[in-house]
């Protein structure tokens, strides 16, 4: 069987031959047609690919930091999940977020499952840090870390997204006050959104127990510059499971 020959080794008259072929097709109207080189959604070089490959990633970051019991947490509150959303796409203009409601109302489920929300979207940047105020108190208390007080501070501050559960469940005092309001006006400052649970209403009628009188005027008034507040109804979750 004769070996393969290129039109180079054919001599001149066959490659002139051959030029002259492509040049009558090319004079009839015949052109070459696209050449689709563009990358699918399942190929590297597509946004697609690659969101979902940050998808991925931010899932398990979420899946890591998140307790077992909440790894099932689905956010499906319709304003919690506008929220989400609006951080996902805009951070900086996304605000902060504060759940009220009595103990089971399904606060924490809903504040874990907005941070999966925002996982699932692919963010170019899922750095999160989810705590309850109680932990955040003794953390920020001397000798409660070995960091120290301001670095500890500082963390909390600098994360792009927080969560902070049971806001106003710990004792009042100044120092709880002065700490809490350092974390919440510097956070606003830089524009960071944050996610905060309450078993307390931010402001309630006839001298009922609320937000203000556990935190102090000064904050609350700095929550409402830019927080949304949704108040989660409903009997407690924990006993209907038990029911």
């Amino acid at each position: 069987m004769p070996e393969p020959q290129s039109i180079g080794a054919l001599g001149p008259s066959a490659l002139a031959n051959v030029m002259n072929g492509i040049r009558q097709k090319q004079e009839e109207g015949v052109t070459p047609g696209p050449i689709d080189d563009q990358p699918t959604p399942d190929e590297p070089g597509h946004p697609e690919y690659h969101r979902r490959r940050r998808a991925e990633w931010a899932l398990a970051r979420w899946e890591t930091a998140t307790p077992r019991r909440y790894r099932h947490a689905d956010a499906d509150h319709p304003d919690v999940q506008a929220w989400a959303d609006d951080v996902a796409t805009a951070p900086d203009t996304a605000g902060s977020l504060l759940l009220t409601g009595t103990t089971g109302t399904g606060k924490t489920y809903q504040a874990y499952g907005a941070l999966r929300r925002i996982a699932a979207t692919g963010p170019r940047v899922y750095e999160i840090r989810a705590t309850t105020a109680a932990d955040m108190y003794g953390l920020l208390r001397p000798k409660g870390s070995e960091r120290g007080t301001e670095e500890e501070l500082r963390r909390l501050v600098k994360v792009p997204l927080l969560v902070l559960d049971d806001l106003g469940s710990a004792k009042a005092s100044e120092w709880t006050e002065e700490v809490t309001y350092r974390l919440i006006n510097e956070r606003y400052n830089a524009c960071r959104p944050t996610l905060y649970t309450s078993n307390l209403p931010a402001r309630a009628a006839n001298g009922a127990p609320d937000l203000t009188s556990a935190l102090g005027e000064r904050i609350v008034s700095r929550l409402s510059e830019d927080t949304r507040v949704v108040a989660m109804t409903g009997t407690d979750r924990r006993r209907r499971g038990a029911a």
